[in-house]
């Protein structure tokens, strides 16, 4: 299978997404290079120059919507193709948002595997991406912080809801639905990290002026 310039970048912080990922896109002989955020996409990228970047959105360190926009401001990778997943960022919003920043797809989780690949495959045999024009940072940090901030809002929700739910359940059910809560917390905490370096950044951009 002829892939243009190089491998294909999957980048995910769930380790069980992130290799099945992997094993789907090399079972059809695709050549694959993986990441668990956007610090280490960015390494990968200037090592590897891949043909095409699939990234998750909600990470630590630096997340989907970061990443892209990274890769959209640097003259050298404007023209890669991105695919953005994402089982937490799926409202019409946070979809026009990553179109805003470039993005070629956008799939939501669970992945359905048969439309993956064909996306994949299209996308690939496209040819090179037609340079795209960056948003603004300041434009880039404001659409942003709008995401987070709807984001962190149905956090809270969903986390007052399972610890109400939590205190009805029998013991028995509880553990599942502690996993969920847990996991609810950390990306509830991953969110507001994100959203305290976005409020610096425009801070300073302001007081630049």
């Amino acid at each position: 299978m002829n892939i243009p310039y190089g491998p294909i970048l999957v980048v995910e912080d769930v380790s069980n997404v992130l290799e099945l990922l992997e094993v789907t896109l090399r079972f059809k002989g695709y050549p694959v290079v993986t990441a668990k955020n956007g610090q280490e996409a960015l390494l990968m990228i200037e090592k590897e120059r891949p043909a095409l970047v699939i990234t998750d959105i909600l990470m630590p360190k630096m997340d989907g919507y970061a990443l892209a926009h990274r890769i959209r401001s640097d003259p050298q990778t404007r023209d890669l193709p991105i695919i953005f997943l994402s089982a937490t960022y799926v409202t019409p919003e946070d979809k026009d948002f990553a179109i805003s920043l470039g993005a070629a797809r956008f799939i939501e989780k669970p992945i359905d595997t048969e439309e993956f690949l064909l996306t994949v495959a299209e996308l690939l045999t496209a040819g090179p991406e037609p340079p795209r024009q960056p948003l603004g940072e300041r434009e880039f940090y404001t659409g942003y912080r709008e995401r987070l901030e709807h984001k962190l809002r149905h956090k809270n929700t969903q986390i007052s809801r399972t610890e109400r739910l939590l205190t009805t359940l029998p013991p028995n059910q509880r553990p599942a639905f502690e996993a969920l809560l847990q996991q609810a917390k950390n990306d509830r905490d991953e969110i507001q990290a994100e959203l305290a370096e976005i409020h610096r950044i425009l801070e300073e951009t302001k007081s630049a002026k």
